[in-house]
This record gives C-alpha cells, structure tokens and sequence, in this order.
C-alpha cells in the first residue's frame, strides 16, 4: 500500500473537527491535533483554521511526520499502513516499539535497520495480526477506553482487515 492510499484510509478513520472535552489531545481536525499543527507551522493557530483544514493542508505532514518517521516504504503492504494508522493514533515511538515487539527487536521506539531485518523474517499476515493485537492490548489499558473504546476497536478492527487484504 502506498502513502496516498493509506492516507485516505486514515482520515476515513480521524474524520472532521473535533474538541472533546475528555480527548487529551483537545482540538483536533483530520486527525490532526492543534499542538502538532502549530509545531508543524511553526506558530499559534485559531479555531476557524482548525476548522478550515483540508487533507491537501495535512497530507505532507502525515508524510514526514508519520510515515517517514515509522519508514512505511521500507515495510511491506499492508504491515506499513498498520504502523502508520497506529503511529497517527498513538504516536510514533509507541508505534514503532509496537513493530519492534511483535517481532522480536529491541523496542527503543526507532525504526532501523535490525528492526526492519527482523520485520522480513515474518509474514505479513502474521505481523499485522500480531501487531493490531498488542495495539489493542494496550488501548483496552487506557483510563478512557470506556469512553473511547468502541471507536478504537472498530478502527482497530478496520485497519487490520484492510491491511490483511493489502498484504495479499
């Protein structure tokens, strides 16, 4: 799977403007958290531009941000569209210790080269339902899985069958 189509398959999942009260990632537009877009344009932001986000004004962000960061062209279809779906979600270190502990490797949160050679040492299938396994591990350990868990599992769920038939 390709950047672009697993981009669309994110934001199929982060949807629109949202600022729930209990998200502690506050205002948030196309998965897009109102701390990470001012660090990524370099300044305070309002509402209204929050607001205003379109996915032309974030897919280069999600690029270098994410799926440069967890090296998605370097894993194979479907595993990379998992790590990057995990990485938008929960950050990239945790995703790439996520890899790195359904595969065996040391999980310091960096995705190299022993963790990319230890990623080619397991099918795809395996490592995605590995993988989307440990994620929801953790997610169910979350103080607000009870307000947040059904959409998590359901996204959870969701990425694992797309990138189970992106891996065929």
């Amino acid at each position: 799977m390709n950047f672009t189509e697993a981009l669309d398959h994110v934001l199929k999942h982060e949807g629109g403007f949202v600022d729930h009260p209990k998200d502690p990632g506050g205002m948030t537009n196309l998965g897009v958290t109102r701390a990470v877009f001012e660090e990524w344009v370099g300044r305070e932001s309002s509402e209204s531009e929050m607001r205003a986000l379109t996915p032309a004004d974030v897919s280069t962000l999600y690029k270098r941000k994410y799926w440069d960061r967890v090296k998605a062209d370097d894993l194979p279809s479907g595993v990379n569209y998992c790590v990057f779906d995990a990485s938008v979600n929960s950050g990239t270190r945790r995703a790439a210790k996520w890899l790195q502990e359904a595969v065996g490797a040391v999980p310091d949160g960096a995705i190299g080269p022993n963790t990319l050679a230890k990623v080619a040492e397991h099918s795809p299938d395996a490592l995605i339902n590995a993988y989307c396994d440990i994620r929801m591990n953790f997610l169910k350990g979350l103080s607000t899985f009870e307000i947040f868990g059904r959409g998590w599992t359901r996204r959870v769920d969701e990425v694992r069958k797309v990138s189970l038939d992106a891996s065929r």
